[in-house]
Protein backbone atom coordinates (compact mmCIF):
# COMPACT_ATOMS: atom_id res chain seq x y z
CA UNK A 1 0.00 0.00 0.00
CA UNK A 2 1.69 3.40 -0.93
CA UNK A 3 3.01 4.99 2.45
CA UNK A 4 0.92 2.40 4.15
CA UNK A 5 -2.68 3.39 3.13
CA UNK A 6 -5.16 1.29 0.91
CA UNK A 7 -6.91 2.79 -1.80
CA UNK A 8 -10.68 3.30 -1.66
CA UNK A 9 -13.47 1.95 -3.67
CA UNK A 10 -16.48 2.87 -2.54
CA UNK A 11 -19.02 0.99 -4.82
CA UNK A 12 -22.44 2.79 -4.32
CA UNK A 13 -26.03 2.16 -6.12
CA UNK A 14 -29.47 4.05 -6.09
CA UNK A 15 -32.18 2.24 -4.21
CA UNK A 16 -31.22 -1.80 -3.89
CA UNK A 17 -32.39 -3.53 -1.30
CA UNK A 18 -30.51 -5.62 1.40
CA UNK A 19 -32.01 -8.59 0.10
CA UNK A 20 -30.60 -8.52 -3.06
CA UNK A 21 -27.44 -10.37 -2.99
CA UNK A 22 -27.47 -14.03 -3.74
CA UNK A 23 -25.19 -15.65 -1.04
CA UNK A 24 -26.69 -13.47 1.38
CA UNK A 25 -29.91 -15.44 1.29
CA UNK A 26 -31.69 -14.73 -2.39
CA UNK A 27 -32.30 -17.96 -4.17
CA UNK A 28 -33.59 -16.10 -7.04
CA UNK A 29 -31.38 -13.50 -8.00
CA UNK A 30 -27.54 -13.91 -9.26
CA UNK A 31 -24.72 -11.67 -8.42
CA UNK A 32 -21.62 -13.64 -8.48
CA UNK A 33 -19.32 -10.48 -7.93
CA UNK A 34 -21.30 -9.20 -4.85
CA UNK A 35 -20.82 -12.94 -3.70
CA UNK A 36 -16.87 -13.07 -4.14
CA UNK A 37 -16.91 -9.51 -2.38
CA UNK A 38 -18.79 -11.43 0.63
CA UNK A 39 -16.83 -14.38 0.57
CA UNK A 40 -13.59 -12.55 0.44
CA UNK A 41 -14.96 -9.62 2.97
CA UNK A 42 -17.61 -8.86 5.61
CA UNK A 43 -21.27 -8.84 5.36
CA UNK A 44 -22.86 -6.29 7.63
CA UNK A 45 -26.84 -7.87 7.63
CA UNK A 46 -28.66 -4.91 10.12
CA UNK A 47 -27.19 -2.02 7.58
CA UNK A 48 -29.51 0.95 7.01
CA UNK A 49 -30.01 4.05 5.67
CA UNK A 50 -29.90 7.46 7.90
CA UNK A 51 -32.56 8.56 5.77
CA UNK A 52 -34.52 6.40 2.90
CA UNK A 53 -34.12 8.55 0.36
CA UNK A 54 -31.17 9.58 -1.89
CA UNK A 55 -30.38 12.99 -1.26
CA UNK A 56 -30.26 13.10 2.55
CA UNK A 57 -28.78 9.31 2.65
CA UNK A 58 -25.77 10.76 0.31
CA UNK A 59 -25.57 13.85 2.48
CA UNK A 60 -25.22 11.87 5.98
CA UNK A 61 -22.94 9.36 4.41
CA UNK A 62 -19.80 12.01 2.95
CA UNK A 63 -20.10 13.97 6.37
CA UNK A 64 -20.94 10.82 9.05
CA UNK A 65 -24.09 12.64 10.13
CA UNK A 66 -27.03 11.79 10.72
CA UNK A 67 -30.12 14.14 9.15
CA UNK A 68 -30.62 16.01 12.31
CA UNK A 69 -26.87 17.49 12.09
CA UNK A 70 -27.16 17.78 8.54
CA UNK A 71 -29.88 19.58 8.66
CA UNK A 72 -30.92 17.77 4.96
CA UNK A 73 -34.10 15.50 5.27
CA UNK A 74 -35.61 15.20 1.95
CA UNK A 75 -34.30 15.70 -1.50
CA UNK A 76 -35.44 18.91 -1.93
CA UNK A 77 -33.29 20.02 1.43
CA UNK A 78 -29.97 21.68 0.73
CA UNK A 79 -26.73 19.91 2.14
CA UNK A 80 -24.49 21.43 4.37
CA UNK A 81 -22.80 25.21 3.21
CA UNK A 82 -21.36 25.82 6.12
CA UNK A 83 -17.94 24.92 5.30
CA UNK A 84 -18.06 21.80 7.41
CA UNK A 85 -15.51 19.09 6.19
CA UNK A 86 -17.15 15.47 3.97
CA UNK A 87 -14.83 12.87 4.53
CA UNK A 88 -13.72 13.54 0.74
CA UNK A 89 -12.23 16.92 1.57
CA UNK A 90 -10.60 14.94 4.65
CA UNK A 91 -9.14 12.33 2.15
CA UNK A 92 -7.70 15.47 -0.08
CA UNK A 93 -6.33 17.13 1.66
CA UNK A 94 -4.11 13.86 2.96
CA UNK A 95 -2.75 13.55 -0.36
CA UNK A 96 -5.14 11.10 -1.86
CA UNK A 97 -6.38 11.22 -5.48
CA UNK A 98 -10.53 11.91 -5.46
CA UNK A 99 -12.07 11.42 -8.41
CA UNK A 100 -16.12 10.37 -8.53
CA UNK A 101 -17.58 8.56 -11.47
CA UNK A 102 -21.48 8.50 -11.38
CA UNK A 103 -24.46 9.73 -9.52
CA UNK A 104 -23.98 12.27 -6.92
CA UNK A 105 -27.37 14.00 -6.56
CA UNK A 106 -26.06 16.64 -4.30
CA UNK A 107 -28.19 19.75 -3.76
CA UNK A 108 -28.35 22.53 -4.03
CA UNK A 109 -25.81 22.76 -6.58
CA UNK A 110 -25.55 19.05 -8.64
CA UNK A 111 -21.56 19.89 -10.20
CA UNK A 112 -20.76 20.73 -6.56
CA UNK A 113 -17.36 18.65 -6.02
CA UNK A 114 -17.35 18.21 -2.07
CA UNK A 115 -13.63 17.40 -1.61
CA UNK A 116 -13.53 15.59 -4.73
CA UNK A 117 -10.38 17.02 -7.35
CA UNK A 118 -12.59 15.68 -10.62
CA UNK A 119 -15.98 13.99 -11.41
CA UNK A 120 -17.31 12.44 -14.03
CA UNK A 121 -21.01 12.90 -14.15
CA UNK A 122 -24.07 10.55 -14.54
CA UNK A 123 -27.31 12.38 -12.91
CA UNK A 124 -30.95 11.05 -13.46
CA UNK A 125 -31.92 14.25 -15.10
CA UNK A 126 -30.44 17.68 -16.46
CA UNK A 127 -30.93 20.60 -17.76
CA UNK A 128 -29.20 20.23 -21.12
CA UNK A 129 -27.13 17.37 -22.58
CA UNK A 130 -23.76 19.23 -22.47
CA UNK A 131 -24.00 19.32 -18.52
CA UNK A 132 -23.85 15.99 -18.25
CA UNK A 133 -20.99 13.50 -18.76
CA UNK A 134 -22.77 10.62 -19.83
CA UNK A 135 -25.56 12.37 -22.11
CA UNK A 136 -22.40 14.20 -23.91
CA UNK A 137 -20.75 10.74 -24.27
CA UNK A 138 -24.14 8.95 -25.52
CA UNK A 139 -25.32 11.89 -28.12
CA UNK A 140 -21.49 11.62 -29.32
CA UNK A 141 -21.80 8.10 -30.20
CA UNK A 142 -25.35 9.08 -32.62
CA UNK A 143 -27.97 8.12 -29.80
CA UNK A 144 -28.80 11.57 -29.53
CA UNK A 145 -32.49 10.86 -30.57
CA UNK A 146 -32.86 9.34 -26.16
CA UNK A 147 -34.71 11.35 -24.29
CA UNK A 148 -34.50 9.40 -21.48
CA UNK A 149 -31.48 7.34 -21.22
CA UNK A 150 -32.23 5.74 -17.72
CA UNK A 151 -35.60 5.00 -18.79
CA UNK A 152 -39.06 6.42 -19.30
CA UNK A 153 -40.29 7.67 -15.95
CA UNK A 154 -43.50 9.64 -14.78
CA UNK A 155 -46.42 7.84 -16.30
CA UNK A 156 -43.90 5.05 -16.96
CA UNK A 157 -41.91 4.87 -13.29
CA UNK A 158 -43.12 1.65 -12.89
CA UNK A 159 -43.65 -0.09 -16.08
CA UNK A 160 -40.59 -2.57 -16.60
CA UNK A 161 -38.68 -1.09 -20.22
CA UNK A 162 -35.81 -2.62 -21.88
CA UNK A 163 -33.30 0.15 -22.02
CA UNK A 164 -33.04 2.41 -25.38
CA UNK A 165 -29.57 1.64 -25.87
CA UNK A 166 -27.41 -1.04 -26.56
CA UNK A 167 -25.67 -2.41 -23.55
CA UNK A 168 -22.44 -1.00 -24.21
CA UNK A 169 -23.77 2.58 -24.58
CA UNK A 170 -26.14 1.66 -21.01
CA UNK A 171 -25.24 4.08 -18.09
CA UNK A 172 -24.45 1.13 -16.23
CA UNK A 173 -21.85 0.04 -18.45
CA UNK A 174 -20.44 3.58 -18.75
CA UNK A 175 -19.74 3.82 -15.33
CA UNK A 176 -18.18 0.71 -15.25
CA UNK A 177 -15.97 1.57 -18.18
CA UNK A 178 -15.05 5.05 -16.57
CA UNK A 179 -14.30 3.18 -13.29
CA UNK A 180 -11.79 0.47 -15.20
CA UNK A 181 -9.85 3.46 -17.00
CA UNK A 182 -9.41 5.04 -13.80
CA UNK A 183 -7.72 2.27 -11.91
CA UNK A 184 -5.64 1.15 -14.68
CA UNK A 185 -4.34 4.93 -14.90
CA UNK A 186 -3.60 6.09 -11.26
CA UNK A 187 -2.80 2.90 -9.98
CA UNK A 188 0.08 3.51 -11.94
CA UNK A 189 1.05 6.67 -9.67
CA UNK A 190 2.10 5.05 -7.04
CA UNK A 191 0.07 7.26 -5.04
CA UNK A 192 -3.06 6.38 -2.58
CA UNK A 193 -6.72 7.15 -4.35
CA UNK A 194 -10.34 7.63 -3.69
CA UNK A 195 -12.75 5.92 -5.98
CA UNK A 196 -16.93 6.79 -5.81
CA UNK A 197 -17.85 4.27 -8.32
CA UNK A 198 -21.93 5.65 -8.25
CA UNK A 199 -24.71 3.88 -10.47
CA UNK A 200 -28.01 5.43 -10.91
CA UNK A 201 -29.88 1.87 -11.02
CA UNK A 202 -31.51 -0.09 -9.61
CA UNK A 203 -33.55 3.17 -9.39
CA UNK A 204 -36.56 2.78 -11.69
CA UNK A 205 -37.67 2.85 -14.21
CA UNK A 206 -36.40 -0.83 -14.31
CA UNK A 207 -34.79 -1.11 -17.75
CA UNK A 208 -31.94 -3.36 -18.31
CA UNK A 209 -30.49 -3.54 -21.80
CA UNK A 210 -30.95 -6.27 -24.30
CA UNK A 211 -30.02 -9.52 -23.80
CA UNK A 212 -30.04 -8.87 -20.20
CA UNK A 213 -33.69 -8.28 -19.46
CA UNK A 214 -34.28 -12.23 -20.34
CA UNK A 215 -32.05 -12.75 -17.57
CA UNK A 216 -35.08 -13.42 -15.58
CA UNK A 217 -38.35 -14.15 -16.47
CA UNK A 218 -41.48 -12.91 -14.55
CA UNK A 219 -43.38 -15.84 -14.27
CA UNK A 220 -40.85 -17.87 -12.11
CA UNK A 221 -40.54 -14.27 -9.69
CA UNK A 222 -41.57 -14.47 -5.95
CA UNK A 223 -44.26 -12.31 -5.33
CA UNK A 224 -43.64 -9.27 -2.97
CA UNK A 225 -44.57 -9.27 0.63
CA UNK A 226 -48.24 -8.71 1.32
CA UNK A 227 -49.25 -10.37 5.14
CA UNK A 228 -52.87 -10.27 6.05
CA UNK A 229 -53.62 -6.79 7.36
CA UNK A 230 -51.04 -5.59 4.84
CA UNK A 231 -53.17 -2.02 4.98
CA UNK A 232 -52.47 -1.73 8.48
CA UNK A 233 -48.59 -1.16 7.63
CA UNK A 234 -48.98 1.35 5.70
CA UNK A 235 -47.60 4.73 6.66
CA UNK A 236 -49.13 8.17 5.18
CA UNK A 237 -45.55 8.47 3.17
CA UNK A 238 -46.21 4.96 1.79
CA UNK A 239 -49.96 5.92 0.21
CA UNK A 240 -48.33 9.11 -0.75
CA UNK A 241 -45.69 7.39 -2.92
CA UNK A 242 -48.18 5.12 -4.52
CA UNK A 243 -50.25 8.26 -5.62
CA UNK A 244 -48.10 10.23 -7.22
CA UNK A 245 -45.78 6.77 -8.52
CA UNK A 246 -49.19 6.08 -10.54
CA UNK A 247 -49.36 2.83 -8.13
CA UNK A 248 -52.67 2.93 -5.96
CA UNK A 249 -55.42 1.80 -8.91
CA UNK A 250 -54.97 -1.96 -7.60
CA UNK A 251 -52.18 -4.79 -8.00
CA UNK A 252 -51.11 -6.49 -11.21
CA UNK A 253 -49.46 -9.62 -10.25
CA UNK A 254 -47.81 -10.44 -13.66
CA UNK A 255 -46.93 -6.74 -13.56
CA UNK A 256 -45.57 -7.10 -10.16
CA UNK A 257 -43.27 -10.20 -11.02
CA UNK A 258 -42.17 -8.39 -14.08
CA UNK A 259 -40.56 -5.57 -12.36
CA UNK A 260 -38.43 -7.80 -9.77
CA UNK A 261 -37.32 -9.63 -12.92
CA UNK A 262 -36.18 -6.12 -14.72
CA UNK A 263 -35.39 -5.14 -11.02
CA UNK A 264 -33.02 -7.97 -10.70
CA UNK A 265 -31.74 -7.86 -14.17
CA UNK A 266 -30.42 -4.15 -13.63
CA UNK A 267 -28.62 -5.15 -10.35
CA UNK A 268 -27.20 -8.53 -12.11
CA UNK A 269 -25.71 -6.00 -14.94
CA UNK A 270 -24.23 -3.91 -12.16
CA UNK A 271 -22.57 -7.11 -10.75
CA UNK A 272 -21.23 -7.60 -14.09
CA UNK A 273 -19.82 -4.11 -13.46
CA UNK A 274 -18.34 -5.32 -9.86
CA UNK A 275 -16.65 -8.25 -11.15
CA UNK A 276 -14.98 -6.29 -13.66
CA UNK A 277 -13.34 -3.20 -11.41
CA UNK A 278 -12.82 -6.45 -9.73
CA UNK A 279 -10.59 -7.68 -12.20
CA UNK A 280 -8.85 -4.59 -13.04
CA UNK A 281 -7.91 -4.38 -9.61
CA UNK A 282 -6.51 -7.46 -9.47
CA UNK A 283 -4.85 -6.27 -13.30
CA UNK A 284 -3.22 -3.35 -11.56
CA UNK A 285 -1.69 -5.43 -8.68
CA UNK A 286 -3.43 -3.21 -6.60
CA UNK A 287 -6.55 -5.63 -5.31
CA UNK A 288 -5.48 -6.54 -2.07
CA UNK A 289 -3.91 -3.04 -1.55
CA UNK A 290 -7.53 -1.78 -2.21
CA UNK A 291 -10.38 -1.42 0.59
CA UNK A 292 -13.71 -1.88 -1.61
CA UNK A 293 -17.00 -1.00 -0.20
CA UNK A 294 -20.27 -1.64 -1.29
CA UNK A 295 -23.60 -0.37 -0.63
CA UNK A 296 -26.74 1.51 -1.76
CA UNK A 297 -28.42 4.57 -0.54
CA UNK A 298 -31.67 3.10 0.28
CA UNK A 299 -33.97 0.07 -0.97
CA UNK A 300 -37.38 -0.52 -2.85
CA UNK A 301 -40.65 -1.62 -1.66
CA UNK A 302 -41.29 -3.31 -5.05
CA UNK A 303 -45.20 -4.29 -4.16
CA UNK A 304 -44.05 -5.06 -0.63
CA UNK A 305 -47.05 -4.33 1.69
CA UNK A 306 -48.77 -2.80 -1.47
CA UNK A 307 -46.17 -0.01 -1.53
CA UNK A 308 -43.73 0.96 -4.17
CA UNK A 309 -40.98 3.41 -3.79
CA UNK A 310 -38.91 4.59 -1.02
CA UNK A 311 -39.30 7.27 2.08
CA UNK A 312 -40.82 5.03 4.27
CA UNK A 313 -38.74 3.02 7.56
CA UNK A 314 -39.57 -0.75 6.46
CA UNK A 315 -37.38 -3.15 6.21
CA UNK A 316 -37.76 -3.47 2.34
CA UNK A 317 -36.30 0.50 1.63
CA UNK A 318 -34.72 1.51 5.06
CA UNK A 319 -32.21 -1.44 4.56
CA UNK A 320 -29.13 -1.54 2.18
CA UNK A 321 -26.78 -4.14 1.68
CA UNK A 322 -22.98 -3.31 2.77
CA UNK A 323 -19.97 -5.59 1.67
CA UNK A 324 -16.36 -4.68 2.80
CA UNK A 325 -13.58 -6.23 1.94
CA UNK A 326 -9.76 -5.04 2.80
CA UNK A 327 -7.81 -8.14 3.82
CA UNK A 328 -6.14 -7.62 7.54
CA UNK A 329 -8.97 -5.37 7.87
CA UNK A 330 -12.02 -7.04 7.42
CA UNK A 331 -12.18 -10.88 7.83
CA UNK A 332 -13.39 -12.61 5.14
CA UNK A 333 -16.28 -14.55 5.21
CA UNK A 334 -17.65 -12.62 8.16
CA UNK A 335 -21.44 -11.89 8.89
CA UNK A 336 -21.82 -9.16 10.88
CA UNK A 337 -25.80 -8.29 12.87
CA UNK A 338 -25.22 -5.57 14.68
CA UNK A 339 -26.86 -2.36 13.58
CA UNK A 340 -24.63 -0.09 11.17
CA UNK A 341 -25.26 2.76 9.16
CA UNK A 342 -24.09 4.84 6.21
CA UNK A 343 -23.04 7.48 8.57
CA UNK A 344 -20.13 4.21 9.67
CA UNK A 345 -18.67 4.74 5.97
CA UNK A 346 -16.62 8.18 6.20
CA UNK A 347 -15.23 7.38 10.13
CA UNK A 348 -14.23 3.98 8.59
CA UNK A 349 -12.65 4.91 5.78
CA UNK A 350 -11.00 7.79 7.81
CA UNK A 351 -9.38 5.74 9.96
CA UNK A 352 -8.51 3.42 6.80
CA UNK A 353 -6.49 6.14 5.06
CA UNK A 354 -5.42 7.36 8.65
CA UNK A 355 -6.72 10.97 8.88
CA UNK A 356 -9.79 12.44 9.95
CA UNK A 357 -12.73 15.51 9.29
CA UNK A 358 -11.32 18.65 10.93
CA UNK A 359 -14.86 20.74 11.30
CA UNK A 360 -17.01 17.77 13.45
CA UNK A 361 -16.73 14.79 15.05
CA UNK A 362 -18.96 12.26 12.73
CA UNK A 363 -21.54 10.23 14.68
CA UNK A 364 -20.82 6.80 13.07
CA UNK A 365 -17.83 3.92 13.99
CA UNK A 366 -15.53 2.16 12.25
CA UNK A 367 -16.76 -0.57 10.71
CA UNK A 368 -13.25 -2.41 11.13
CA UNK A 369 -13.87 -1.83 15.15
CA UNK A 370 -17.76 -3.37 14.66
CA UNK A 371 -16.40 -6.34 12.68
CA UNK A 372 -13.72 -7.09 15.36
CA UNK A 373 -16.40 -6.40 18.19
CA UNK A 374 -14.05 -3.70 19.61
CA UNK A 375 -17.17 -1.30 19.29
CA UNK A 376 -20.63 -1.67 19.70
CA UNK A 377 -23.87 0.70 19.45
CA UNK A 378 -27.27 0.01 21.53
CA UNK A 379 -29.21 1.39 18.04
CA UNK A 380 -29.48 3.48 14.83
CA UNK A 381 -31.35 5.98 13.59
CA UNK A 382 -33.56 6.89 10.93
CA UNK A 383 -35.55 10.29 9.86
CA UNK A 384 -37.28 11.29 7.23
CA UNK A 385 -38.84 14.77 6.15
CA UNK A 386 -39.73 17.23 9.34
CA UNK A 387 -42.31 18.08 11.19
CA UNK A 388 -46.15 17.20 10.49
CA UNK A 389 -44.30 15.11 7.56
CA UNK A 390 -41.69 13.61 9.61
CA UNK A 391 -41.02 9.50 9.79
CA UNK A 392 -38.37 8.91 12.78
CA UNK A 393 -37.54 5.60 13.49
CA UNK A 394 -34.55 3.69 16.01
CA UNK A 395 -33.66 0.49 14.96
CA UNK A 396 -31.75 -2.12 17.85
CA UNK A 397 -30.98 -5.49 17.54
CA UNK A 398 -34.30 -6.95 18.61
CA UNK A 399 -36.43 -3.99 17.69
CA UNK A 400 -37.51 -1.26 15.22
CA UNK A 401 -39.30 1.46 15.91
CA UNK A 402 -41.22 4.44 14.46
CA UNK A 403 -43.01 7.53 14.32
CA UNK A 404 -45.02 8.44 11.56
CA UNK A 405 -45.83 12.15 12.47
CA UNK A 406 -48.67 12.70 9.28
CA UNK A 407 -50.46 9.45 11.06
CA UNK A 408 -49.75 10.50 14.15
CA UNK A 409 -49.15 6.48 14.99
CA UNK A 410 -46.39 4.51 16.42
CA UNK A 411 -44.88 1.41 14.90
CA UNK A 412 -42.95 -1.87 16.26
CA UNK A 413 -41.74 -4.19 14.99
CA UNK A 414 -39.84 -7.49 16.24
CA UNK A 415 -36.83 -8.03 13.81
CA UNK A 416 -35.89 -11.81 15.21
CA UNK A 417 -39.56 -12.96 16.31
CA UNK A 418 -40.70 -11.44 12.96
CA UNK A 419 -37.75 -10.16 10.62
CA UNK A 420 -40.10 -10.22 7.45
CA UNK A 421 -42.12 -7.33 9.48
CA UNK A 422 -45.53 -8.86 8.82
CA UNK A 423 -47.33 -7.76 12.12
CA UNK A 424 -47.03 -3.92 14.34
CA UNK A 425 -46.31 -4.70 17.66
CA UNK A 426 -46.72 -1.48 18.89
CA UNK A 427 -49.65 -1.63 21.97
CA UNK A 428 -49.44 -5.09 22.58
CA UNK A 429 -49.15 -5.20 26.47
CA UNK A 430 -46.40 -7.75 26.00
CA UNK A 431 -44.30 -5.63 23.94
CA UNK A 432 -45.33 -2.07 26.39
CA UNK A 433 -41.75 -2.00 27.79
CA UNK A 434 -39.68 -3.00 24.85
CA UNK A 435 -41.82 0.04 22.97
CA UNK A 436 -41.31 2.60 25.94
CA UNK A 437 -37.91 1.70 25.84
CA UNK A 438 -37.02 2.93 22.35
CA UNK A 439 -39.43 5.77 22.52
CA UNK A 440 -37.53 6.88 24.95
CA UNK A 441 -34.40 6.13 23.25
CA UNK A 442 -35.33 8.08 19.71
CA UNK A 443 -36.75 11.22 21.66
CA UNK A 444 -33.42 11.05 23.98
CA UNK A 445 -31.22 11.01 20.78
CA UNK A 446 -33.48 13.52 18.98
CA UNK A 447 -33.37 15.96 21.65
CA UNK A 448 -29.24 15.50 21.57
CA UNK A 449 -28.85 16.59 18.31
CA UNK A 450 -31.37 19.56 18.62
CA UNK A 451 -34.35 18.00 16.28
CA UNK A 452 -37.12 19.01 18.70
CA UNK A 453 -39.89 20.43 16.34
CA UNK A 454 -41.25 16.91 16.28
CA UNK A 455 -41.30 16.77 20.42
CA UNK A 456 -43.67 18.01 23.45
CA UNK A 457 -41.65 17.86 25.99
CA UNK A 458 -41.22 13.86 26.72
CA UNK A 459 -43.64 13.14 24.22
CA UNK A 460 -44.88 13.07 20.91
CA UNK A 461 -46.29 16.83 19.12
CA UNK A 462 -49.08 15.98 17.55
CA UNK A 463 -49.80 17.18 13.96
CA UNK A 464 -52.70 17.67 11.39
CA UNK A 465 -53.85 14.08 9.61
CA UNK A 466 -52.25 13.93 6.35
CA UNK A 467 -54.87 12.39 3.58
CA UNK A 468 -54.23 11.59 -0.03
CA UNK A 469 -56.80 13.66 -2.21
CA UNK A 470 -59.92 12.16 -2.83
CA UNK A 471 -59.05 12.40 -6.47
CA UNK A 472 -57.19 9.98 -8.23
CA UNK A 473 -55.37 12.06 -10.69
CA UNK A 474 -54.31 14.50 -8.12
CA UNK A 475 -50.57 14.54 -7.58
CA UNK A 476 -49.19 12.37 -10.15
CA UNK A 477 -46.00 13.24 -10.92
CA UNK A 478 -44.40 14.47 -14.11
CA UNK A 479 -40.57 14.09 -14.92
CA UNK A 480 -38.61 15.06 -17.92
CA UNK A 481 -35.23 16.29 -19.39
CA UNK A 482 -36.39 19.44 -20.02
CA UNK A 483 -34.27 19.76 -23.28
CA UNK A 484 -36.59 17.07 -24.76
CA UNK A 485 -39.74 18.34 -25.41
CA UNK A 486 -38.05 21.51 -27.32
CA UNK A 487 -37.67 18.56 -30.25
CA UNK A 488 -41.31 18.21 -30.71
CA UNK A 489 -42.38 21.67 -32.61
CA UNK A 490 -46.17 22.16 -33.43
CA UNK A 491 -46.98 18.92 -31.13
CA UNK A 492 -46.07 19.86 -27.94
CA UNK A 493 -49.34 21.40 -26.91
CA UNK A 494 -47.41 24.45 -25.40
CA UNK A 495 -46.50 27.59 -27.81
CA UNK A 496 -43.29 26.99 -30.14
Amino acid sequence: MPGGRPNILLIFTDQQRADTIGSLGNPVIRTPNLDRLRSEGTAFTSAYTPSPVCVPARCSMIYGQYPQRTGCYDNAFPMPEDGRESFVDALTRAGYRTHGIGKCHYTPDPHAMRGFQTRETQEEIVGAPEADDYLKFLHAAGFGGIADPHGVRGEMYYVPQPAQMPAEYHPTQWVGDRAVAFIGRESRSGNPWYLFCSFVHPHPPFCPPSPWHKLYRAPLMPLPKLPPGSESLRMYVNRHQNRYKYRDQGLDMNLLRCMKAYYYATISFIDFQVGRILEALAQAGVLDETMVIFTSDHGELLGDYGCFGKRSVHDSCAKVPLLVRLPGRFPGGAIRNDPVSLVDIAPTILAAAGTSISTHAPDGLDLADVASGRSRRERVYMQYQREGLAVYAAVSARWKYAWSAPDGREYLFDRIGDPEETRDRSGLPFCRQAQEEMRRALIGFLREAGETCALDGNIWRKFPKQEVPDNPDAGLIAQDHPWARARLPGYSGEPD
